[in-house]
């Protein structure tokens, strides 16, 4: 297990295989430090899928409004949706995007990301600078890497549960 410095900016992500460990990036990133930990708290990631994932690039998950596989799950619109809150505006940083990063999903909008994220299976410097970065896999990225892949995937996996370290 990895070793937790900052239990409030630490979130415990639950997947089929084991416990993935995030160091989130308060001091790069405090306004998505701050909603990740929200919607963890009203368990708002628990049951949702990872709706794109690209084999030597990215899992991209966080949907909470369609992807919840226990509660109004659409496959079809996952990705398309949000939080019920605001979107974030862009904390862009000079952070590069590399394995095991977490950067905030958005559209073509830098100030669009809201709940979605993902995660890079690989270096890609190529998104360096235009999505915000905020937070580090620090344990268990083998569990990342065995994610099912597709676009979406046939058999989606989910987040069982997502924690802040702090409250759990």
């Amino acid at each position: 297990m990895a070793e937790i410095k900052d239990p409030e900016n630490t979130i415990l992500m639950e997947l089929k295989g084991g416990t993935v460990t995030i160091e989130l990036l308060p001091d790069v990133a405090p306004l998505h430090t701050q909603r990740m930990k929200e919607l963890a708290r009203a368990g708002a990631y628990d049951n949702v899928c990872f709706h794109r994932v690209i084999d030597g690039f990215m899992a991209q998950t966080g949907d909470v409004q369609h992807g919840n596989m226990e509660d109004g799950f659409n496959l079809g619109r996952a990705g398309t949706g949000g939080s019920d809150m605001d979107d974030l505006p862009a904390e862009f940083s000079k952070l590069p995007h590399d394995r095991g990063t977490l950067g905030a999903a958005r559209s073509q909008n830098p100030n669009s990301a809201n709940s979605q994220f993902f995660i890079n299976f690989k270096d890609n410097s190529f998104l360096n600078g235009q999505y915000t970065v905020y937070g580090r896999v620090i344990g268990g990225m083998e569990h990342v890497d065995a994610i099912t892949r597709g676009e979406p995937p046939a058999s989606p996996d989910r987040m069982i549960s997502v924690k802040v370290a702090a409250d759990a």
